[in-house]
């Protein structure tokens, strides 16, 4: 018994076709494939740079090479997109627009774009073997800070040691834009700490009166 072919519609082809078409906005590295929150994000990112004019110029030529989402202590969920280094300030000169776009697609869930960065081991010996200082780990993790609020500027820090030997550190953000950043400062810190390990609690320095 022979089975019915399946029937193909040009709205199947079309879907099709736009799956394929936001493949291009997502690229992992060595041919791993992207899982299907992965697909959802380089959609949003090709949707975008389909209808919005605002964007459309900006967007042709960035893609991102991961995505996906974190819990916060609030409960609700943020997600995180890795985008390659040399496309950094791309994505940055669009990024508060993106942002406020993506998180409209991902029902008011916060978004976060950080740059891929790698961490070199310290060399064990010799001056050739000697690394960049920004491949370190102290100095990619300064970096991820700094990227997971940006584009709002941190205007110091402090580290203090609890009691069992633990670090805590707080990272002032600034005061000017607190009517925009307050609301994620949880989310920051789960980002965070999803991409270090690292406890950062968020705050606005106390303004003298």
């Amino acid at each position: 018994e022979q089975t019915a072919p399946t029937r193909r519609t040009a709205k199947t082809d079309r879907s099709i076709m736009a799956t394929f078409t936001a493949r291009k906005k997502i690229l992992k590295e060595k041919g791993v494939s992207p899982d299907s929150f992965e697909e959802s994000v380089a959609q949003a990112l090709f949707d975008l740079e389909a209808t919005s004019a605002e964007l459309k110029g900006d967007l042709r030529d960035l893609y991102i090479i991961s995505a996906k989402e974190v819990d916060t202590s609030s409960g609700r969920k943020a997600v995180i997109i890795h985008v390659p280094f040399r496309l950094r300030k791309g994505f940055q000169k669009i990024q508060e627009r993106l942002v406020r776009e993506l998180e409209k697609k991902f029902s008011g869930k916060h978004v976060v774009i950080v740059a891929h960065r790698k961490i070199m081991k310290p060399p064990k010996s010799g001056y050739s073997l000697a690394r960049s200082r920004s491949r370190s780990l102290t100095a990619v993790h300064e970096a991820l800070l700094s990227d997971v609020c940006y584009p709002t500027e941190i205007v110091g820090k402090r580290t203090r040691f609890a009691g069992d030997g633990s670090k805590v550190i707080k990272a002032f953000l600034d005061p000017k834009e607190k009517n925009s950043t307050e609301s994620k400062l949880e989310t920051y810190s789960a980002v965070y700490k999803s991409l270090t390990g690292k406890d950062v609690y968020f705050e606005y320095p106390v303004q003298e009166s």
